[in-house]
C-alpha cells in the first residue's frame, strides 16, 4: 500500500476520531441525576469586561453525588457566578453559603429522563452523520487515487477498510449511547 492511501485510512480514522471525542465531550454535559463539575461547563461570567468559564475563576468539586461545591478565588464574584448558573438555566439554583455556592442536583422525574435519553440520542445520531461525512469525504479523495497511478486493487481496498473502519466508530457511537441511556434511566 502507498503513501496516499495510508494518508486516507489516517485522515479518515482521525476525522472519525474526532466526532466521537465531540460526542463523548456533548454528552458529559447531560446529567444524569449525579454532580458533575462538567455541567458547568460553558457557564460564563463577566470578569473584569472578559467572559470567563467559572472554572477559571474558582474551584469546583462534587463532595457527594447530589451537590456541587463552587469555591470563588475571590469573593466579589459569588454574585457574578450565582447570576450566570440562573441565567444559564440548568435546571437548578445554587445557595449561596458565606464564601462558597453549594448547588444540590434535584433527582430527575422520568419525564425529564426520557428527555434527556432523546437528547443523547440526538447526539449520537449527529455524530454518527458526522462519521459518514467523514468517510464520504475521504472516500472521495481515494476515487481521485486512480488518476495519481494507485493500482484499481488497492483501491478497491482501501475503500473496504474505511468501511470497516466507519463501521467501527458507528458500532462504538452505540455503546457510547447504551452506557449513557443506562446512566439517565438508573435511578
Amino acid at each position: 500500500m502507498n503513501d496516499l492511501s495510508k494518508a486516507c485510512i489516517e485522515e479518515a480514522k482521525n476525522s472519525m476520531q474526532s466526532a466521537i471525542n465531540f460526542l463523548n465531550k456533548e454528552l458529559e454535559k447531560i446529567r444524569a441525576g449525579k454532580a458533575n463539575p462538567g455541567m458547568l461547563d460553558g457557564v460564563k461570567i463577566d470578569y473584569y469586561g472578559t467572559p470567563t468559564e467559572i472554572s477559571q475563576v474558582a474551584n469546583i468539586n462534587t463532595p457527594d453525588p447530589r451537590s456541587i461545591l463552587i469555591q470563588p478565588w475571590e469573593k466579589t464574584i459569588i454574585g457574578a457566578i450565582n447570576k450566570a448558573i440562573l441565567d444559564a438555566n440548568l435546571g437548578f439554583t445554587p445557595r449561596h453559603e458565606g464564601d462558597i455556592l453549594r448547588i444540590v442536583i434535584p433527582p430527575l422525574t422520568e419525564e425529564r429522563r426520557k428527555e434527556l435519553s432523546k437528547s443523547a440520542k440526538s447526539e449520537v445520531e449527529n455524530s454518527k452523520v458526522n462519521i459518514r461525512n467523514a468517510r464520504r469525504n475521504v472516500m472521495d479523495k481515494v476515487k481521485k487515487l486512480k488518476d495519481k497511478a494507485v493500482p484499481e486493487d488497492e483501491v478497491k481496498q482501501v475503500e473496504k477498510e474505511i468501511q470497516d473502519i466507519t463501521d467501527k466508530f458507528i458500532g462504538e457511537c452505540d455503546k457510547i449511547y447504551a452506557a449513557k441511556e443506562k446512566e439517565i434511566m438508573t435511578v
